[in-house]
C-alpha cells in the first residue's frame, strides 16, 4: 500500500491554532462501521453514544514543558525539545543550531518567564554525546524537572504556527493527566472536561487509564512510498493489571473497550500482541495500517490527523480507508476544525 494513497487536501485555515473555548463543546463526527452514517454533533454528545456497560480507557500521560531555548558558549543561538527523560538529571532531545553542539559543550539556558529572554548561568545543561539523531543532556546541580519548570515552553505541534502561551499550560493537557513524560499531548483527551466526566460517571460507565508517552516522532512524516518500509519511532508505555481486569470484565459483561485517542489503542494493542490483553511496561514500535486485525478496542473517540500520517492509517485501518476519506471530505466541507487542538471523531 502506497503512502500517497491516505493523501486529501485540508486547507490551511482549517488548522486550528488555539482550543475551543469550551472543551466539550467542540464539534463531533460520528461515524457507524455498521451503518456507514455519519452525524455531526458537539462533543458532549459523547454521552449519548456510550452506555453503561461500556468502558472508557485513556491516556493519562502528562505534557512536560519540553521546549528550551539557549546559546552555545560561543554565542550561538540553540533551541532544545526534549524527547524522552532517562533519569533524573538526563535526557535524550532533539537541538537545533547554525553548527552541531559537540559533546562537553554547555547550553546556557533561557528562562520562561523573562520578557527580556535573560538568561541564567545556573540553569544550564551539558551535551554529553549522540544517541542516533537524538543529543545525550544532562544537569549536575538540578534535575531536569526543575530545568524545564524554570526554562521550558510547552512544546506545540509545529502545524501550529504561533509561539505558546500561559493557557497552553493548561489547555494543551488532558484534565486527568498524571504521569509526567509526553511531548505531545494526546489530543482525543483534550475534549473531556470535570463536568463531562462527572456525567460520565453518573450514566455508570466505567473509565480505566494507560500511561503512552508521546514523543516528537508522533509529527515525523511517513517519507517512504510504501508504508510497509516505514520505520516507527520509540514510546514508553505501561498498561497496568488493573486496566487488564477492567477490559477483561467489560467484554464478559457485553460492553465496549472505548480507546480514547491512538495513543491508548497503541498501547493496548502492544499488549495483546499474543492474542490476550495483558499487563505492560515497556517501549513501543507498533506501527498500525490497513490489514492489521484488531485485538482489544470496539470504538475509538479520535482527532482529524494529517495527510499520509501513521495515525490516519491506523483509523483507516479500523474503520476502512475508504470509508475514513470519506469522512474526511465531509468534515472538511463542514469546516471541522483539524488536528490537535481541532474537533474530533467518534468511530462506533
Amino acid at each position: 500500500m502506497k503512502t500517497r494513497d491516505f493523501y486529501y487536501q485540508l486547507p490551511q485555515e482549517l488548522i486550528a491554532q488555539t482550543p475551543s473555548d469550551v472543551r466539550s463543546n467542540s464539534r463531533l463526527l460520528h461515524y457507524s462501521r455498521d451503518s456507514k452514517d455519519i452525524n455531526h454533533l458537539r462533543f458532549s454528545d459523547i454521552i449519548d453514544l456510550i452506555n453503561p456497560e461500556d468502558l472508557l480507557v485513556f491516556n493519562n500521560t502528562r505534557v512536560i514543558p519540553a521546549r528550551m531555548y539557549g546559546t552555545k558558549e560561543t554565542g550561538g543561538k540553540v533551541e532544545i525539545l526534549v524527547e524522552r527523560l532517562t533519569s533524573e538529571f538526563r535526557c535524550l532531545a532533539h537541538v537545533k543550531a547554525s553548527k552541531t553542539p559537540k559533546a562537553g559543550s554547555v547550553i546556557c539556558l533561557q528562562l520562561n518567564d523573562d520578557a527580556e529572554a535573560r538568561q541564567s548561568a545556573d540553569l544550564s545543561v551539558s551535551v554529553d554525546g549522540r544517541d542516533g539523531e537524538l543529543f545525550i543532556l544532562s544537569s549536575n546541580k538540578h534535575s531536569m524537572a526543575e530545568i524545564m519548570e524554570q526554562t521550558g515552553h510547552m512544546p506545540l505541534p509545529p502545524y501550529i504556527s504561533r509561539a505558546d502561551s500561559d493557557e497552553d499550560f493548561s489547555r494543551y493537557q488532558t484534565v486527568y493527566a498524571a504521569s509526567p513524560g509526553a511531548v505531545a499531548a494526546p489530543t482525543a483527551g483534550l475534549h473531556f472536561d470535570e463536568p463531562l466526566l462527572e456525567k460520565i460517571k453518573q450514566k455508570g460507565v466505567d473509565t480505566a487509564f494507560v500511561t503512552l508517552h508521546v514523543g516528537a516522532g508522533t509529527f515525523q512524516p511517513v517519507r517512504s512510498e510504501d508504508i510497509e518500509d516505514h520505520d516507527m519511532h520509540f514510546e514508553y508505555l505501561v498498561v497496568p493489571q488493573e486496566t487488564v481486569e477492567k477490559c477483561r470484565q467489560t467484554r464478559e459483561n457485553g460492553g465496549r473497550i472505548i480507546s480514547v485517542g491512538t495513543t491508548t489503542v497503541r498501547s493496548l494493542e502492544t499488549a495483546s500482541q499474543d492474542g490476550v490483553l495483558k499487563a505492560y511496561a515497556g517501549e513501543t514500535d507498533i506501527f498500525i495500517y490497513p490489514g492489521y486485525q484488531f485485538r482489544s478496542i470496539d470504538a475509538l473517540i479520535t482527532n482529524f490527523h494529517l495527510p499520509e500520517s501513521t495515525l490516519l492509517m491506523l483509523i483507516s485501518a479500523f474503520a476502512g480507508k475508504d470509508e475514513m476519506l470519506r469522512c474526511y471530505a465531509e468534515a472538511v466541507k463542514q469546516e471541522y476544525r483539524f488536528f490537535s487542538y481541532g474537533d474530533a471523531m467518534f468511530i462506533s
